[in-house]
Parts: C-alpha cells; structure tokens; sequence
C-alpha cells in the first residue's frame, strides 16, 4: 500500500508539474503577443504622428480651388487639400452630383496661367492605373486623413468611368460613378 501511495503522489506530482508548465507555457505566450501587439501599435502610432506632421491635411471647399463654377450642383461635398513636404498641395475633393457633362465643362472652362501648357477639352482614360496609384498613395496616408474606403467600389465596379482635365498649374483626375452620381475627383498643382 505504501508503494501504490508512493506511485499515486508521484504521478499526480509529474501531472502537477506538466499542468504548471503548460499554464507558465501559454502565459508567456499570451504576454509575448501582447507585447508584439502594444509594439506594433505603438510603432503605427509613432508612424502616423510623424507622417501628419510632415503631410498636413486641412479642409477645403470646391469653389475656393475652382471658383467659376457655372452654377454647379454639389451635394454632400468634402474636401482636403494636402500639402507635401516640398511644399506642392494636392486637392482631394468628394462630393455628388447629377450633371456630370456640367462638371467636366466647368472643369475644362476654369482659367488657367499658361495655355500653351494646358488643354481646352477633357479626355476619357482608363482607371486601372488610376487605382494602381491610389492603392499605391493610401499606403503612405496616416489613419483618419482622407477616407479611402472608396478604393474598394472603384476597383469591383466596371461602370466607374474615368476623365482628366489639365488647366494649368491644376490637372484634374476625375472619378465618375454614373450609378449613384459620386465624384471623386483629384487635383494635382503643377509647378
């Protein structure tokens, strides 16, 4: 009997041992992943404040950028002008509108500074370099600058048609949704 107590008290010690070792094995796991994880955020974070800093985003209304607008329509419009660190802004306009061929004319019919460098018409171009770019411009975007998430419907959505307008120094990249009438539109200054 003392030798079958002896064996139970040892199998149970070697099962003790085992659990506790599986118990401190998944809590330094669960705390090497909480870290990884409080790490990677504090790095975004540290990423993001650093890339505001160098992008500044400020909002703007269409009409200070284009100011002739022919008694154009915008409904539920938003806009951001971003300024790089070499100091070139950049335009980034959404809004919705029901009268795209008055768009595109106000568009082209906006004064320009040089119209030896600038064209009186609008073209249609394809947008698969268009997405390329922007998937390629929202990786350097900090959170919560300008909201992308219309990358998605562009990308699925083979009715989106596509225009650019060069009126120098502002050439123009519009995004058209001929379903729902949304515009995003783009706006480059040129030097």
């Amino acid at each position: 009997m003392k030798y079958t107590l002896i064996t139970f008290s040892a199998l149970f010690l070697v099962f003790s041992c085992n659990k506790i070792e599986e118990s401190v094995s998944q809590t330094i796991t669960s705390a090497k992943d909480k870290a990884q994880q409080k790490a990677t955020e504090m790095v975004q974070e540290t990423v993001n404040e650093q890339l505001n800093k160098v992008v500044n985003a400020e909002a703007v209304k269409f009409e200070t950028v284009f100011p002739h607008s022919n008694g154009l329509l915008l409904e539920n419009e938003v806009g951001k002008k971003v300024a790089f660190p070499n100091g070139t802004p950049f335009f980034i306009f959404k809004y919705k509108t029901s009268e795209k061929d008055l768009l595109l004319k106000t568009l082209v019919e906006q004064p320009t500074s040089d119209e030896a460098r600038s064209k009186k018409d609008f073209e249609k171009i394809n947008g698969a370099n268009i997405v390329e770019k922007l998937t390629f411009f929202e990786r350097f975007l900090p959170e919560n600058t300008i909201d992308m998430s219309f990358l998605d419907d562009i990308k699925n959505d083979e009715n989106i048609e596509y225009y650019k307008i060069k009126r120098f120094p502002n050439a123009s990249t519009v995004i058209y949704n001929p379903k729902n009438g949304m515009v995003y539109q783009f706006v480059e200054v040129k030097k």
